[in-house]
């Protein structure tokens, strides 16, 4: 398998693995991933890793959390964060001569975060509300709800945000401790897309990045999931007009070998097109529901294949039917080549698309070099796409799109 053009792929003394694009434009990128997410979580601490994104930037052992956002806003750049059921991300945009300052400063809060207690009580209520903001939008709250019902006792069912009790019961002395198992060099991957060379890069990463910590990280406990219990239909009750709905299963993860035979039938099935089969034959065709869509979620030893669709109470069944009709065009009906080829090209194209952002392909190259252990060449993830067939489809089809297998939840619209 081929790199990625003009991709250097190397290694800082203390293990951190590091992918460098080098570019021409004013702009540059850079992200420190760290495998570290709400699955790691011990019992008690769900939303530890969420809360620890947002308490990062309250105050390290040589700023304050004012001069932490001051420090990029001042010269017009950004910092930003994220964290998801495996991974945490920290990352800037700034123009080109601000490298090193970047870099320094992502150092600086992920590895001196002082976490005093006065800004965590304060932060503390911000999580709550956005907790809230959350549980006001039932099309949000449904998909974190379902991925629970769906990994049943598992971590992988965390909700990322954590729950009001484990929020308001965070400790400094536990933040240290979550970030002291899991905030580990060769559990970390730094991502550079910019106008600097890879020899001066090497040099201001070793500065600032060298004193990370080695050793085993907590990830190496994680559970794999082998639970699926399908076919779990639940009706809630809430106070909406649309009936909303999720259906689906645990699928491939992000390794295993029929990952993009599942990423071109969840496209073509539910993706972002407004050609999908469910959007066509659901919203277009018969007026249903203003919202339909599917989405397919890899982790790194499983994944999450999920239709949802928001509807008025009164057409939910046939609405339901509607997409089971649609699944059981897949398994049974081999795609043409004509639309076989038509399908291939449209997620061949979105592909090449989404790599013309360059914040998008620094996190890309991070989450590939973290998850995957590689970075692929377009040209041999274009190839293997061409190689998929119509039976390819209907055998991932088979396996993991009957409708019997999948569990349902429901927020039933009451007003």
């Amino acid at each position: 398998m081929g790199i990625e053009q003009e991709v250097s792929l190397f290694e800082l003394s203390n293990g951190i693995r590091v992918v460098h694009k080098r570019t021409n434009r004013p702009v540059s990128h850079v992200g420190l991933m760290i495998n570290a997410g709400s699955r790691d979580e011990d019992p008690g601490e769900e939303g530890i890793a969420h809360f620890i994104e947002h308490a990062i930037f309250k105050g390290t052992k040589n700023r304050r959390s004012y001069h932490i956002l001051n420090r990029m806003d001042s010269v017009g750049g950004d910092l930003d964060a994220y964290t998801t059921k495996e991974i945490t991300c920290f990352y800037a945009s700034f123009l080109n001569e601000y490298y090193d300052r970047a870099l320094e400063l992502i150092s600086d809060i992920c590895l001196n975060a002082s976490f005093p207690e006065k800004e965590l009580e304060k932060e503390k209520d911000v999580v709550l509300d956005e907790i809230k903001v959350y549980l006001d939008s039932p099309a949000d709250q449904i998909y974190d709800d379902f991925e629970d019902q769906v990994f049943d006792g598992h971590a992988l069912g965390h909700n990322i945000l954590g729950n009001e009790k484990s929020v308001k019961s965070f400790s400094r002395e536990q933040l240290l401790e979550f970030t002291s198992r899991l905030y580990r060099a060769e559990e970390m991957v730094i991502s550079s897309v910019g106008d600097i060379s890879v020899d001066r890069l090497k040099g201001r990463l070793e500065k600032h990045f060298s004193a990370f910590p080695t050793g085993p990280s907590a990830t190496s406990n994680r559970k794999a999931f082998e639970n699926h219990k399908p076919v779990k239909k639940i009706h809630l009750p809430r106070a909406n007009y649309q009936t909303h709905c999720v259906m689906g299963k645990s699928v491939y993860g992000a390794r295993h070998p029929k990952r993009l035979p599942m990423i071109l039938l969840n496209n073509l099935l539910g993706g972002p097109a407004m050609n999908t089969m469910l959007n066509l034959n659901v919203r277009e065709k018969y007026g249903f529901s203003y919202n339909i869509e599917s989405h397919y979620v890899s982790y790194s030893d499983t994944g999450l294949f999920s239709i949802y669709l928001g509807t008025d109470p009164k057409y939910i069944d046939k609405c339901v039917k509607a997409v089971h009709r649609e699944l059981k065009k897949l398994r049974e009906k081999k795609l043409s080549p004509t639309k076989l080829n038509g399908y291939k090209q449209q997620l061949k194209g979105q592909l090449a698309l989404s790599r013309e952002n360059n914040t998008s392909l620094m996190l890309y190259y991070a989450k590939n070099l973290l998850i995957r252990g590689e970075i692929r060449a377009v040209g041999d993830i274009l190839k293997e796409i061409d190689e998929i067939t119509a039976e390819d489809l209907i055998d991932t089809a088979n396996e993991h799109l009957n409708e019997k297998d999948f569990h349902y939840l429901f927020f039933d619209g009451t007003n």
